[in-house]
């Protein structure tokens, strides 16, 4: 199918990893991008993606006019921009009937984000939202394992995601990440909606529980800045277990350290992004097991298909997107041709997991705010 893409401009972090995931897949070509609003920047990014040159786009306004009315038009685009644009991209892509992968936050408003929930469900496009750490296998074979019973009861869970960035002063020529500091652009929270989101979405995904309240406290635990970098939170999950949430980027030695430890009423599940080809289960009374990425050997089949190489043949966040991409495609093209899809074939974050994201947020900043009370999310 025919991938847009709005954003990247100069290759942008967040967009090779999208056009990484693009080509893994091996479901999409990229035919057209509005990569940035400077003539040259954006020549320069669609020589790199070999696009041609009428469609590569300064206005991502009237890249979704145009697409839209071509022929050979984009059948979605690919939004990968900082977080107060996301609003307006997605809806005037949805307003023109293209279906919508959009990176995360939805918005920074619970507002927009409601408005967003609402126009899908109108129009009935995908909407998609990229948490790509869901699609690593060993992260679906946990889930698989806990809807299977493999842990038994859910009785407690401890998720974090630790980085180190934000230790250190910023560096004031690295315009392209200034905004991450800015409230008004960024919305009421930095760490924690940048971070945070991801390990709740992976928190929730995995269990197949929600978290129904939580408490916050915000700090600053690296250089000075106005806001937060490091968020400690409880939580209660659905059924009452009880959880904690650590999010910091401000832990020195640390890069991408998003790791969950659930435990259960038999046993327990723990994995490492750094390390994601290895899920450890650990169980009452039994050695423990380390379950390794790959085809056979207790790998079940809901995580296998997400498999792309043998053992031994190591694969990494690179796979995951590909793995999200081909879910994606999966959706549209099912979309597109009017066909109904196996019940439970896919597990695609979608505009609600989007605007369930905005609510933790503001959540967690309600929270902290107060006092660090509980709150209702």
């Amino acid at each position: 199918m025919r991938l847009g893409m709005v954003g990247g401009g100069r290759q942008g972090l967040v967009a090779q990893w999208h056009w990484t995931g693009v080509r893994i897949s091996n479901r999409w070509d990229l035919v057209a991008a509005a990569p940035s609003s400077d003539p040259e920047a954006a020549r320069e990014t669609g020589r790199a993606w070999h696009l041609a040159d009428d469609r590569v786009y300064t206005d991502w306004r009237e890249m979704a006019r145009a697409e839209a009315a071509r022929e050979d038009g984009i059948d979605a685009v690919a939004i990968c921009t900082p977080n107060w644009t996301h609003y307006e991209m997605s809806l005037a892509f949805l307003e023109a009937g293209i279906d919508v992968i959009c990176d995360k936050p939805l918005s920074t408003q619970m507002e927009e984000a409601e408005a967003l929930v609402t126009r899908q469900a109108e129009t009935g496009l995908v909407f998609a939202l990229t948490y790509p750490y869901a699609y690593h296998p060993m992260v679906r074979q946990a889930r698989e394992m806990i809807a299977q019973g493999a842990i038994g009861e859910l009785r407690q869970v401890v998720v974090e995601y630790v980085q180190e960035q934000a230790a250190m002063p910023p560096d004031p020529n690295a315009r392209k990440t200034q905004w991450r500091s800015d409230k008004a652009k960024v919305g009421r929270a930095a760490v924690t909606g940048d971070i945070g989101t991801h390990a709740l979405h992976l928190l929730e995904v995995v269990t197949g529980k929600r978290v129904t309240k939580l408490r916050a406290d915000f700090h600053i635990c690296g250089a000075p800045k106005e806001m937060e970098d490091t968020a400690f939170l409880n939580l209660k999950m659905e059924g009452g277990a009880p959880g904690m949430m650590w999010v910091t980027q401000a832990a020195a030695g640390n890069w991408c350290g998003l790791r969950f430890r659930i435990y259960g009423e038999t046993g327990g599940l723990e994995w490492d992004q750094e390390e994601p080809e290895k899920l450890r289960h650990t169980r009452l009374g039994a050695p423990e097991q380390i379950i390794v990425r790959g085809h056979g050997a207790g790998v079940l089949p809901e995580a296998e298909r997400m498999v792309m190489l043998p053992r031994g043949h190591g694969e990494a966040l690179s796979d995951a997107w590909g793995n999200l991409y081909t879910e994606i495609a999966i959706a549209v093209e099912a979309r597109r041709e009017g066909r109904e899809l196996p019940e439970g074939l896919l597990a695609m974050p979608d505009v609600h997991d989007g605007a369930r994201g905005v609510a933790f947020v503001h959540a967690t900043v309600d929270s902290h705010e107060a006092g660090g009370v509980w709150v209702d999310l």
